[in-house]
């Protein structure tokens, strides 16, 4: 019995100290660490006239970030684009175009070329950048962000297609990647946009 009654008290002087050492433990001596995101507010790029264009410049705004093409089968979202970036642009929001010529090589021609062929097919104004490389070893420091969550916080992802969309927070930090195949207009992203 006295066997016992020692045993019980060691257990009980254990959990105790186990419940003492827990509860000293504050969220700075954590193993644990919760990676930091990283901000679109760093970069700076040139736009189709070649003219600097400053992330810095969108603080405040939800930006849709995505990758067009010319001559994809998914041209026509330009369409969306230019629709929604209409409805929205004066409520903190805003779209910024990356022409690249990753896939199907569907995007041959030059930055004129290019925002002509936006305005006249499409009447796009919302900023367009000059054609870069969205993957491969070439992949614009943009898109190295966009796709690394070593560099976003957020997720690894890979672009997929043209017209694939990266939303951004109005704190510049990545907050979903979009299938090319989702179309601008969808409740996913209208209703992100409306903060719904």
């Amino acid at each position: 019995m006295k066997l016992f009654h020692t045993f019980t008290a060691i257990l009980a002087l254990s959990l105790a100290c186990n419940q003492t050492s827990k509860s000293n433990l504050s969220p700075n001596n954590s193993t644990t660490k919760t990676m930091e995101k990283g901000s679109i507010y760093t970069f700076k790029v040139k736009d189709l006239s070649g003219n600097e264009f400053d992330f810095a410049s969108l603080k405040g705004k939800k930006i849709l970030i995505v990758n067009t093409a010319s001559e994809c089968g998914l041209t026509p979202q330009y369409e969306q684009l230019q629709a929604i970036y209409e409805k929205y642009k004066d409520k903190n929001f805003v779209i910024v175009g990356f022409p690249a010529n990753n896939f199907g090589a569907q995007e041959p021609g030059t930055n004129a070329e290019i925002g002509a062929f936006c305005k006249k097919n499409y009447g796009v104004t919302f900023p367009m950048m000059e054609k870069i490389s969205v993957k491969g070893s070439d992949m614009h420091e943009v898109y190295q962000f966009l796709t690394q969550k070593s560099k976003n916080g957020l997720e690894d992802s890979e672009v997929e297609w043209n017209f694939q969309k990266y939303l951004i927070d109005e704190n510049g930090h990545l907050f979903d990647v979009i299938s090319p195949r989702v179309l601008p207009n969808d409740k996913s992203i209208t209703n992100w946009i409306e903060g719904k």
